[in-house]
């Protein structure tokens, strides 16, 4: 079984987009995919009001979803870990405890754009249409992610 986690700062707007989206796509009993934040702000909240709306407009429902906080030992559970924007990948770098952790950490729309660095904005501040926007980016991404683990 292969494990993905996806990874934001807060883990209630992004992450649990990019969990809901995934999980859609692919074969559970093939796929696990979960999501974590690097801040405890949001531990056990469910995902922000935006994000399970936009999502149920895309037939997901992410309500099962709860905020976590991001341990060290999701280097060890999880086989690759997708940081929704720099700042998260750059944390995670630092936190990894090896160089295998390290190869692991992928920025998610490099699944897209390879080599352009280029971030998930975060619609936390924001309106429903940034989350609206969010969800095409991280729909993208995830297309990109399930033909790879089809082909691989």
């Amino acid at each position: 079984m292969t494990r993905i986690l996806m990874v934001c700062l807060g883990n209630i707007c992004r992450s649990p987009l990019a969990e809901g989206i995934l999980q859609f796509k692919v074969d559970p009993s093939k796929i696990q995919v979960d999501s974590a934040g690097l801040g405890n702000y949001h531990v056990g909240e469910l995902p922000d009001k935006r994000s399970i709306q936009v999502a149920g407009e895309n037939l997901i429902d992410i309500t099962d979803q709860r905020a976590r906080y991001f341990e060290i030992a999701d280097f060890e559970k999880y086989d690759v870990i997708y940081a929704m924007d720099r700042d998260n990948f750059k944390k995670l770098m630092e936190l990894a405890p090896s160089e295998i952790a390290k190869m692991k950490v992928k920025l998610i729309l490099t699944e897209v754009f390879p080599d352009e660095n280029l971030d998930v904005p975060d619609p936390y501040h924001d309106s429903i249409y940034a989350f609206r926007n969010v969800y095409k980016m991280l729909d993208e991404a995830c297309d990109s992610i399930t033909k790879k683990l089809n082909y691989e």
